[in-house]
């Protein structure tokens, strides 16, 4: 790997402050019970790949009471994982360059030169002192950094809406978690949300339904409003029952994960803070619903 460059860009080369060195973050066992079912898909998708390495290490010549070392290579596996960034589909690990923290509104961006360099460098004016902070995912949705890297970024302004029963729905209109959002301080729900449950609405009759998906796709905003304006009633309706059932399946996981013994189970009161960032979310949306 070539070294990594650091590029001053119209200010004092600020510090690099706080460095986050994180901790094994692996949900196991009866924590997965406690996890509304998003976040607990992307927690059992990390711990699928875990065991996935575990089996591999039985192919490479390590010694025995390494291969058995479970601390050991929960070790790795989180060094590989939360210090490694994606490009063009490949990991790669620029020493120094994890070094830096998340922040939902980052001072310090990343690229990469045709020669295979990483290139960190500030995006505004820094002043000498102050952090400097990348980001480390989607700065909307702040469960998938919960999942992999073990924190919750409270300071995220949404949450994906949690319709993971409409998954058909959503990929059939080309969209995908991060456009699907409830915002956490103001109740407001993303267009999107209301395009895909209008779109399960009108399941009841295939045609309507087909005429509702050529306008979405081609853009036709007109005819898609009249749709939304005829059937408002019902995603209204739809949307309040999916909020109000969500919220009493969290209160649910949230109370099951008091009966456990965090002495057992260390990652519990993080789980409980993203469990409360999600319903406080919700309840301003419920707010915001039972209003119209």
């Amino acid at each position: 790997m070539p070294p990594e460059k650091f590029i001053r860009r119209g200010c004092q080369l600020a510090s690099i402050s706080s460095l986050t060195f994180v901790r094994p973050f692996l949900v196991l066992g009866a924590c997965f019970e406690c996890l509304p079912p998003y976040a607990a898909a992307l927690a059992m998708k990390e711990y699928q790949n875990f065991a996935k390495l575990r089996k591999a290490l039985k192919f490479v010549r390590l010694s025995k009471s390494t291969v058995k070392n479970k601390t050991l290579k929960k070790w790795a596996y989180n060094v590989a994982v939360t210090r490694s960034f994606e490009v063009d589909g490949d990991r790669r690990i620029a020493p120094m360059a994890d070094m830096f923290n998340h922040a939902t509104d980052p001072e310090v961006a990343m690229n990469y030169d045709e020669e295979g360099n990483c290139i960190m460098y500030t995006t505004r004016d820094v002043p000498a002192g102050s952090p400097l902070r990348m980001l480390y995912g989607d700065p909307t949705n702040p469960s998938p950094l919960f999942a992999t890297f073990g924190f919750l970024d409270e300071s995220s302004p949404a949450t994906f809406c949690k319709i993971m029963h409409l998954q058909p729905e959503m990929e059939a209109l080309g969209l995908d978690y991060s456009n699907l959002l409830f915002y956490k301080d103001t109740g407001d729900i993303s267009g999107e949300v209301w395009d895909v449950i209008l779109y399960s609405v009108l399941a009841f009759d295939a045609g309507l339904q087909q005429n509702f998906y050529q306008a979405y796709m081609s853009g036709d905003m007109e005819t898609k409003q009249a749709y939304h304006e005829e059937y408002y009633p019902f995603t209204l309706e739809a949307l309040k029952q999916h909020v109000d059932g969500f919220l009493a399946e969290l209160d649910a996981l949230s109370a099951h994960a008091y009966t456990k013994d965090p002495a057992s189970h260390p990652r519990l009161p993080v789980i409980l803070k993203h469990n409360e960032f999600v319903r406080s979310t919700f309840l301003a949306v419920k707010s915001r619903l039972d209003a119209m």
